[in-house]
């Protein structure tokens, strides 16, 4: 089980959303190179970032600021938001990040996941953000009458390193993941399957961690470690 501390990035800042919702916006002090910093001095290895800024614009906004954290010695980033193009993935892997998280662009165009899957080897994540079971885009803007479990069987055979499947009305909130339907999910789908939105606790790791579900590979961790509800200290010895 792989835990990736988030960062989510906008304006320069480390902040956490609601819901999704980019009006109730919550920052906080330390810097997203900071924060990556005293992600890995703990012990975590794996960072999940999004540029928010480039999901509102369709554009890599905070690339200066991904470089950076990518330089740091001995961590893997999954880097997401805004990524429309090969020449968008090509150079977030030159700067050394691990994987590139593909959402919008992915769902709206079907040929460009394959192409990318195809040049860029077990370099790309799925993104597919969730809403009542169906697909919203654009920074989670625009809702779509998309169900997951029908667009998944679309791309089975693509070359997909891993989906990070958010429940967007549990982000933000700390009352816990859907884990019904991100394990059913991850059961249609085969491919490792990242748990986002809602852990509230360490109790929450260790619930999906009993469960029988051979297909979740990890699981995403923001608002709680942010707002104090978890201890790094105790959530880095379960890894």
């Amino acid at each position: 089980m792989i835990i990736f501390p988030a960062i989510d990035i906008k304006g320069g800042k480390c902040v956490r959303l609601l819901k999704g919702n980019f009006s109730k916006v919550t920052e906080y002090k330390k810097s997203p190179l900071e924060q990556a910093k005293e992600f890995l001095n703990l012990g975590f290895q794996n960072i999940h970032i999004v540029d928010l800024d480039g999901a509102l614009k369709e554009n890599p906004v905070n690339k200066n600021i991904i470089k950076e954290i990518a330089k740091i010695d001995k961590i893997k980033i999954q880097v997401g938001g805004g990524i429309r193009s090969l020449d968008h993935i090509q150079k977030l892997i030159n700067f050394g990040v691990d994987k590139v998280i593909l959402g919008t662009a992915a769902v709206n165009d079907i040929e460009f996941l394959k192409s990318a899957c195809d040049k860029f080897y077990n370099k790309i994540v799925l993104s597919l953000d969730v809403r009542d079971g169906y697909i919203a885009l654009s920074g989670w803007e625009k809702q779509t009458n998309i169900l997951a479990v029908d667009f998944i069987k679309k791309i089975l055979n693509f070359n997909i390193s891993r989906i990070v499947y958010t429940d967007i009305n549990k982000d933000g909130t700390k009352t816990g993941p859907n884990f019904k339907e991100t394990i059913n999910f991850s059961n249609l789908a085969k491919i490792p399957t990242v748990i986002s939105g809602g852990v509230s606790s360490i109790d929450d790791i260790v619930k999906i961690e009993k469960k029988d579900a051979p297909n979740i590979e990890g699981i995403i961790v923001g608002k709680a470690i942010y707002d104090g509800n978890i201890n790094v200290n105790e959530l880095i010895k379960i890894i």
